[in-house]
């Protein structure tokens, strides 16, 4: 089986994908813990990632895909894996990574700072290099820098891979997975001040489990306006099963800006457009907000909204699946890594127990079809 592990670090981004043949992806990475506040419930992602490899006897992730470069989403990677384009970042404890996925944003923004930098460097020497990246959308930018840089773009079209194209490094055949791109778009890119939430990757993963394929929505930092870009493309070329999901890793945060314009007084009405996506879930379906505990007011007005979350809390309902925050699992007093497991009969989630373990939560029953 294959299995999803989200972690709990606040409004933070960090999901470890481990497929049934051993080899193992990571979307995003965030180490916002501070380990000197003794209060602070967030995990060392660091120890955690670290530790599960070194049980898997590996030094190294497959695949890393940073959605975007925003610090929510890559904090304290420079810390943890070794760069090949400087040796300062290369010590031999650094976990390496066998191909880095980045969206086209993270080459040719010219606003990154600090941790934003120094992914963008890498990027940038595994481009030029030709080897050990895949960049995700293909502007007129993208060219340009290629030719800034003396590299005909043609020598560097086997490395990009487009919105409605699939990611080459993984194949139903040999890895019972593959992750169809939905965004970036490269239109979003052109002629203006790049938005790095609306440039960031979203991707849809189908994992083969021998029976009824399974799916895992990836919705990185995507608003509402891209989703509702996103779900009319898909239908207008009749592929609505790109869109269908067992697991949901929601957007920003739980934030009211990945549904709607509008916050709602009570609840979220989304676009119609993202309505229609979410009754796509399968039955028992499961909906992962990577966020802080759900707040019962709006004193804040940064995410989560407890608007939002009475939304995806019926989305879920309505397939008899769950709605699960990451800081809150399974309590807001002591949150754990949240694991999901992948196979044939649908998406389980398991549960800690009170020895700090995992036990399996009652299977959901197959599905016909």
């Amino acid at each position: 089986m294959h299995k999803l592990t989200f972690f709990p670090l606040g409004n933070a981004d960090c999901c470890r994908i481990d497929l049934e043949n051993g080899k193992n992806i990571l979307f995003d990475y965030a180490n916002c813990r501070d380990p000197k506040d003794e209060s602070d419930l967030r995990i060392p992602l660091d120890a955690a990632l670290r530790g599960d490899l070194e049980a898997a006897k590996r030094s190294h992730f497959d695949v890393v895909a940073f959605t975007h470069a925003d610090d929510d989403h890559i904090h304290g990677f420079s810390d943890f894996f070794f760069l090949e384009h400087a040796e300062m970042y290369q010590d031999k404890s650094r976990i390496k990574i066998g191909v880095l996925w980045v969206p086209a944003a993270v080459i040719i923004d010219k606003g990154l700072k600090d941790e934003g930098k120094v992914l963008q460097a890498e990027a940038r020497h595994r481009f030029k290099n030709g080897k050990g990246i895949r960049v995700f959308s293909r502007p007129d930018r993208l060219k340009d820098w290629l030719e800034s840089e003396g590299i005909n773009p043609a020598d560097r079209k086997n490395l990009l891979t487009d919105a409605g194209q699939v990611a080459p490094e993984f194949s139903m055949s040999s890895d019972k997975v593959e992750f169809f791109v939905h965004s970036p778009f490269a239109v979003r890119q052109e002629d203006k001040l790049i938005d790095r939430n609306e440039a960031a990757l979203v991707m849809q993963a189908t994992f083969g489990t021998g029976g009824k394929d399974r799916r895992l929505i990836l919705g990185s930092d995507c608003e509402n306006e891209a989703w509702v870009d996103i779900v009319k493309i898909t239908r207008y070329h009749r592929r609505d099963e790109r869109l269908a999901w067992d697991v949901f890793n929601i957007a920003h945060h739980c934030s009211y800006t990945a549904l709607s314009a509008e916050k709602g007084k009570d609840e979220t009405d989304p676009d119609a457009e993202i309505k229609w996506m979410f009754a796509k879930g399968g039955a028992r379906g499961i909906l992962v907000a990577n966020c802080k505990p759900i707040p019962t007011d709006d004193k804040d007005d940064l995410p989560p909204h407890r608007q939002a979350a009475k939304f995806y809390a019926k989305a879920a309902a309505a397939v008899s699946g769950e709605f699960k925050v990451t800081m809150e699992h399974p309590s807001r007093s002591r949150p754990e890594p949240l694991e999901i497991e992948i196979d044939d009969p649908g998406a389980t989630l398991k549960k800690a127990t009170a020895g700090g373990g995992i036990s399996i939560v009652s299977r959901p029953a197959a599905r016909a079809g």
